[in-house]
């Protein structure tokens, strides 16, 4: 496990230099060395003939990925057309093993929404009236699914290849040495020492660290495990405590510069720069942060929360020799990124080496050649586990995006998106975030803002979203099921951590992040927000805006007055932000 773990991270860094590979080879690759960790390298493995089964799906998936390997050359000849029965065994195997993949990383909802869209593809043109198809021949249409670029092998799998997991190894080797307990202290030593400071301290250090890991529940798993104990220490409710550590978790996936993977897919859906997504998804972001931060203080108002102990905040030398620990990778790749002309991937490799390199010192800068070690073999086994989920998750993704595109299904969703909207954009933004809270609510972020983006993104622009607005709207609609019941991940990890019932957790977490709820409303009625990069200081003074607007909001929810007056809060901060849209 472990020598294929380093050999996965050595050739997703290998990449980034490596020139033009075709992306029959690069692509395949990619998907073999993440096989073995979704079905043999897992986390609880399977015993007896479960075992055995697990060794037979990953040999018969390495060899159909292997297929395609050796004969890319051919394969490229044929023009997404099969010609021979190996090639049809190979096809089905490779739907299957996107299937499969799937399931074991997402459970059923993802690969349930690709076989649909499989049986539509092949028997889409029994249905009647405008939802059916003209028919396509079973050779070409399972042909362009697996041995072109429009299926398996398209750019989502490419971008998972070349640039999430350049970052995903980023993140884990950060991760690995003292970058954690970096965020942390200086997290304590800038917001401890504040009212309810303990909950500032779970926004602060849930935004640094989860702008590199893009993972609610990874999130709060790591800041969770100190924060949590300390807020309850400190005579937080449960329920508050699970809830303040659940959407500041949440937030990481929007934080750039990573986004939970969702930065980089959207560059290459949009045919856009890095840097154009980034900017664009930053003032966003903090707003979303300024909400929660404004949340803690309500109910630090409310609850009578006091700062952290004087006991509990560190030293100033300890936090300045701790910083320099995600300072200097993140300086490096924010460096990168603006003042040279090499790409995001390029970026987030030196980074990473940067990382690497500091594994060698403990937080006293003290080295250590066996910690080194130590710390870069966890580092890789949790890039290459962390690679695997990504890459069955938009394989299968792949799968769904092919067939939309064959079949011209997206085109008539469009439609009846819009049909049902009657034209209005409002009411089609409500279908839309309603179909992303859905699908949110059984696969991941990223692979719901996919799917989601690919149906009823085309809508959105058609009735007049700039289409980096639909992009970014639906990707935070996406996150909506992390803190929104029934199906609210971040807050049964949280709630379980805290000891606190989940729906009280869930009831405090939607009124703490009323902002995700709010914010893609905002930067539609005020496209200025987004636009930091091109007029800064239009969007700066969107940003102040709609920031005035979502504290009048969650003060009206949170702080305890009479119920007139909370309502004319809410109403207020809504004029706020839909009013004189900048």
């Amino acid at each position: 496990m472990v020598a294929l773990a380093i050999t996965s991270v050595g050739y997703h860094l290998w990449l980034v230099m490596a020139g033009l590979i075709p992306h029959l080879i690069s692509r395949p690759l990619h998907i073999i060395a993440t096989i073995p960790f979704v079905f043999i390298f897992t986390a609880h493995r399977a015993t007896g003939w479960r075992r055995a089964v697990d060794v037979l799906l990953c040999a018969l998936g390495l060899a159909a990925c292997i297929y395609v390997l050796m004969q890319h050359d051919m394969l490229d000849n044929q023009y997404g057309r099969l010609r021979s029965t190996t090639q049809f065994v190979v096809a089905w195997g490779l739907i299957l093993l996107a299937l499969e993949m799937a399931r074991r990383q997402v459970k059923w909802a993802m690969p349930i929404t690709a076989g649909l869209a499989l049986l539509y593809g092949l028997f889409g043109q029994h249905l009647p009236g405008e939802l059916g198809h003209a028919g396509i021949p079973l050779a070409s249409f399972l042909g362009t699914l697996t041995i072109t670029e429009g299926g398996l092998w398209g750019s989502l799998t490419g971008v998972s290849a070349e640039v999430v997991a350049v970052f995903v190894i980023l993140g884990a080797i950060v991760s690995a040495g003292e970058g954690g307990q970096g965020f942390m202290a200086a997290s304590v030593a800038v917001a401890g020492r504040l009212r309810a400071g303990a909950a500032k301290v779970s926004v602060l250090s849930s935004a640094l660290f989860g702008s590199i890991s893009g993972s609610a529940s990874a999130n709060v798993a790591s800041t969770g495990a100190i924060t949590l104990p300390t807020m309850k220490r400190l005579g937080y409710p449960p329920a508050l405590a699970a809830a303040v550590e659940a959407v500041a978790s949440s937030g990481g996936q929007i934080m750039p510069p990573v986004m939970g993977a969702g930065a980089f897919i959207m560059v290459e859906l949009l045919r856009t720069t890095y840097n154009e997504v980034l900017m664009a998804a930053l003032l966003p972001a903090v707003l979303f942060f300024w909400g929660v931060w404004a949340g803690c203080d309500l109910y630090g108002r409310r609850y009578g929360l006091e700062p952290m102990r004087g006991e509990d905040i560190p030293p100033f030398a300890k936090v300045a020799r701790l910083v320099l620990f995600f300072v200097i990778p993140f300086g490096l790749l924010l460096g990168i990124l603006f003042l040279s002309g090499n790409t995001p991937q390029y970026a987030g490799a030196a980074a990473a080496g940067a990382a690497a390199a500091l594994l060698l010192f403990d937080e006293r800068l003290r080295p250590s050649l066996s910690r080194w070690r130590t710390r870069l073999i966890d580092a890789a086994v949790s890039a290459a586990r962390q690679i695997a989920t990504i890459a069955a998750i938009i394989f299968c993704a792949g799968l769904i995006i092919g067939v939309l595109n064959i079949t011209g299904l997206g085109v008539k969703i469009t439609s009846l998106i819009l049909g049902l909207s009657g034209g209005n954009l409002w009411g089609a933004l409500l279908l839309t975030g309603l179909a992303c809270l859905i699908l949110g609510m059984e696969v991941p972020t990223t692979a719901a803002y996919v799917i989601c983006v690919a149906v009823a993104g085309p809508a959105l622009i058609e009735i007049g979203v700039e289409p980096l607005h639909a992009h970014l709207f639906i990707f935070w609609f996406a996150l909506l099921s992390t803190i929104t019941p029934p199906v609210c991940g971040a807050v049964f990890i949280a709630a379980g951590m805290a000891g606190a019932p989940w729906l009280k957790v869930a009831v405090h977490a939607m009124s703490l992040g009323i902002g995700l709820y709010i914010v893609p409303l905002a930067f539609i009625a005020n496209p200025a927000l987004t636009a930091l990069g091109s007029t800064p200081w239009l969007a700066l003074a969107a940003c102040v805006k709609i920031g005035l607007g979502v504290w009048m909001i969650s003060r009206g929810l949170i702080h305890r007055e009479a119920l007139p007056l909370r309502g004319g809060w809410i109403v207020a901060g809504i004029v706020v932000i839909f009013s004189f849209g900048i």
